[in-house]
């Protein structure tokens, strides 16, 4: 299994997604500034994974924090770095639910020993990190079940171990249904512009042996109506109370194509991924990141200079779309404002 991002005595480490797949390479961060720097360019991305990475940043910045005792000093540290973490990438909620558990642990252990403080938080943020492996494998479990035998699963972006701890969610779901013995293959959408599909979802699943297919985004509605698509299987960033759901850039349109073709839609995301306090997908913030992204691919310049681009970074699938919201607490089918609440309720 891929190891996405490990806590050591030499800091955080994880692996630099921006040169999979043709180059291994680990990125130590060393403090909570250097975390949220990895977080912000993409060295680590994934819902799942930024929420470990979050709570590693809070963990380390504690940890090397020159405060002497606990006090005002030390609660305005944490508040920066939590801080700091949030404001990297707006979209994942997991992100957010990170921080937020690391600070209430802080809080509720104010009035112990530094070290004490410190060893904690250390040890939460590891647990954040076994917990994600555990979760993907359950959902794995929930979700192999959907799959077809004998069919191929499409798949948007990477929704893999490269996006959680290990294991994955969409992938975790395909990975589950391999171990079931179900003889399946994946069609991976190259998901531009930053092409986590081809770089990641391809190399992941190569690397499990499991039959991979990249094709380009626009090829998804040719293949969906030709029948031999048995179901799609998505991430997800953030989940509205109703079950509309924010993914990579693209999803809404494989949403629309795999529907128009009775072709099943399932999402597969932790429960940390919800956010019940949004009624609405329309209210989840859109991330939009650089132009050169768009405009350029790994350095080459592929479109006139000064062009007006736009890149949003997620796009919203409506619940109507969505089949089925796979999670480690089971499986949310419409009306998903009832399913989704009693799952996180479990």
């Amino acid at each position: 299994m891929v190891e996405t991002i490990l806590w050591t005595d030499d800091g955080v480490v994880m692996i630099d997604q921006t040169k999979l797949p043709h180059v291994v390479v680990d990125v130590v961060c060393r403090d909570y500034k250097e975390v949220a720097e990895a977080i912000r360019s993409m060295i680590i991305r994934g819902a799942p994974a930024i929420g470990v990475a979050a709570a590693m940043g809070v963990a380390i910045g504690v940890l090397k924090s020159e405060a002497a005792n606990v006090g005002a000093a030390l609660d305005a540290e944490v508040d920066t770095i939590c801080a700091t973490l949030d404001a990297t990438r707006p979209t994942a909620v997991n992100l957010f639910w990170a921080t937020k558990r690391m600070k209430a642990l802080y809080q509720s252990l104010r009035g112990k020993p530094l070290a004490e403080i410190r060893a904690a938080l250390v040890e939460e943020a590891k647990q954040v990190r076994l917990e994600d492996i555990e979760i993907n494998k359950a959902m794995g479990r929930h979700g192999a079940p959907l799959v077809p035998d004998g069919k191929t699963v499409l798949t948007h972006c990477n929704a893999g171990a490269l996006a959680t701890a290990g294991y994955g969610t969409a992938l975790g779901v395909i990975r589950a249904a391999v171990e079931m013995g179900k003889k399946i293959d994946v069609f991976a959408d190259e998901t531009r512009p930053f092409l986590q599909g081809a770089r990641l979802t391809a190399w992941e699943l190569q690397q499990d042996g499991i039959p991979t297919t990249v094709i380009t985004d626009n090829m998804a509605g040719h293949f969906l109506k030709s029948g031999r698509i048995g179901c799609v299987v998505v991430g997800a960033d953030r989940i509205a109370a109703n079950g509309d759901v924010a993914n990579k850039i693209g999803t809404y349109s494989v949403a629309v194509l795999a529907k128009e073709n009775n072709v099943p839609f399932y999402v597969a995301a932790p429960v940390s991924t919800l956010d019940l306090t949004l009624d609405s997908g329309d209210k989840i913030p859109i991330e939009e990141r650089a132009a050169n992204e768009v405009t350029h691919v790994h350095g080459v310049h592929i479109a006139p200079t000064d062009i007006g681009v736009r890149n949003p970074a997620f796009d919203v699938t409506p619940n109507r779309y969505v089949t089925a919201i796979i999670t480690e607490n089971g499986v949310a089918r419409a009306p998903f404002n009832e399913s989704l609440a009693a799952l996180a309720a479990k």
